[in-house]
């Protein structure tokens, strides 16, 4: 069932899905959901516009993959899975380029767009991989990462419900679903880096730390990818978006109070209002941070100079990279956005220009 219903979402645009199917949906929902966490999830967030609930992390189908994240014993990690959404999109990149799948008013990419776009995305997946140009199409297809083959991995399939009927918004939802995981897996890597320090294994902690920088990496991928799709296509799916937007990232909200505790004035902006259930976590008095770790154990002495020196190095360079993805995703909202509001009820460009000058070891006069 989930797998035709997602056939006709992509057909039609969840955004103009008739009522009557939305209404036999929601019967489905209350008689049979309770029975499976999946099914439950898919039709939350397949629902979300009809029950007035839309926002990134339903538009996103974050509730259904963060199942796949739990699932066990083959439950995949953060990162396995950002590889496994980008690879798909490649998949999907391939699979419609031939025109046997879309019909061309979905605007497909020309050649040069496609080459471009894959050959980012093949970076992101793996340097073992050859170019798509380089060997037979159908080995490179067999070749691409696939989602485990167990009850829960079929679930993987469903999870992209575009608004709308344009090419690029299939890629997009994946690179944002992309982005979300890579933040789960830098969040993990902050905390661990805590707990490490606060045990006095300050050099598991740096690893840590040099491990979420390289995830940073990955990230700068996906901006090179995104930076491929189409003004007109997004400006054109965009306006069926209202309501869902980055800004109410969850996943990179935690990843900025692990850090430190944000300063009160963005503590208090639209970026925290957004989640109010971060926030909460953010205003908690008894939440560890990395900052707060640091000044203690510098406080206490608890490390050497060198060793200190080890560390400061390792959180400039988190920092600095951290930097750099901001100012790439303002150079992105640039291109596509010009002077149009961000989706969330932001001012958009300059609400990402502000937002450029935040830190997130502000506390730490090293930083």
């Amino acid at each position: 069932m989930a797998r035709v219903v997602t056939e006709h979402v992509r057909q039609t645009g969840k955004h103009f899905l008739s009522e009557r199917m939305l209404t036999e949906l929601s019967g489905i929902r209350s008689r049979h959901a309770m029975h499976c966490s999946f099914l439950d999830a898919f039709l939350e967030c397949l629902l979300d516009k009809h029950e007035g609930r839309y926002w990134n992390r339903t538009y996103l189908a974050l509730p259904l993959l963060e199942l796949l994240l739990d699932d066990r014993p083959s439950g995949l990690s953060p990162e396995r899975l950002s590889t496994l959404l980008v690879s798909d999109a490649i998949r999907f990149e391939l699979e419609t380029a031939g025109g046997s799948s879309e019909p061309p008013s979905r605007g497909r990419p020309d050649p040069v767009t496609l080459r471009r776009r894959l050959r980012h995305a093949v970076r992101f997946v793996g340097d073992d991989l050859s170019g798509p140009d380089a060997v037979d199409l159908e080995d490179f297809l067999d070749r691409l990462p696939r989602p485990p083959a167990t009850d829960a991995g079929r679930w993987f399939d469903v999870t992209v419900h575009p608004v709308y009927v344009l090419h690029d918004e299939y890629f997009f939802i994946r690179l944002l679903q992309t982005h979300e995981m890579l933040f789960t897996a830098i969040s993990t890597d902050i905390r661990a880096a805590i707990g490490a320090l606060r045990a006095g294994q300050l050099e598991s902690g740096v690893a840590r730390i040099n491990h979420a920088t390289a995830l940073f990496e990955r990230a700068a991928i996906l901006f090179r990818i995104i930076a491929t799709m189409r003004a007109d296509q997004f400006s054109t799916f965009r306006q069926f978006t209202q309501g869902a937007s980055a800004i109410q990232s969850e996943q990179y909200k935690r990843f900025e109070i692990l850090c430190g505790r944000p300063p009160a004035p963005r503590l208090h902006s639209a970026a925290f209002a957004s989640v109010p259930a971060v926030r909460d976590e953010a205003e908690n008095s008894a939440r560890d941070t990395f900052a707060q770790t640091y000044l203690d154990l510098r406080g206490a002495g608890a490390f050497g100079q060198d060793e200190w020196k080890l560390l400061d190095a390792a959180l400039g360079r988190l920092e600095a990279r951290h930097q750099r993805w901001k100012s790439t995703h303002r150079s992105i909202a640039v291109r596509l956005l010009g002077d149009a509001h961000g989706s969330g009820y932001t001012d958009g460009v300059p609400y990402l220009t502000k937002c450029v000058e935040n830190r997130l070891f502000w506390q730490l006069s090293t930083r």
